[in-house]
């Protein structure tokens, strides 16, 4: 996954492959995915409460996880704004939009 990538778009990718290569088997396929990940997810799962047992649950547990992350990027950019002048808000929304 690249750097502020997003986990449902790596996970498409990473199905993508799965159908190209054939089953490899789980403990396998975890460990790949796992790999792929962004540090960010990889320490926020190694204190996750659930057990992840699955392909499956490594998938939706890192989904669930970046969908928080992104979730709070956005809501810190817009208390942000709110604290700028105008101009520097158009300024912020340009480096948002180009990012």
């Amino acid at each position: 996954m690249k750097v502020g990538g997003q986990v449902a778009l790596y996970i498409a990718d990473f199905r993508s492959l799965v159908s190209r290569i054939g089953d490899w088997g789980e403990r396998a396929l975890i460990h790949h995915f796992r790999k792929g990940l962004a540090s960010r997810i990889l320490d926020k799962l190694a204190s996750h409460p659930s057990k992840i047992a699955s392909l499956q649950d490594l998938k939706e547990v890192s989904l669930g996880l970046d969908i928080r992350y992104h979730g709070g990027k956005r809501r810190r950019i817009i208390i942000e704004r709110r604290s700028l002048n105008p101009q520097s808000q158009t300024l912020l929304l340009i480096k948002i939009l180009q990012a």
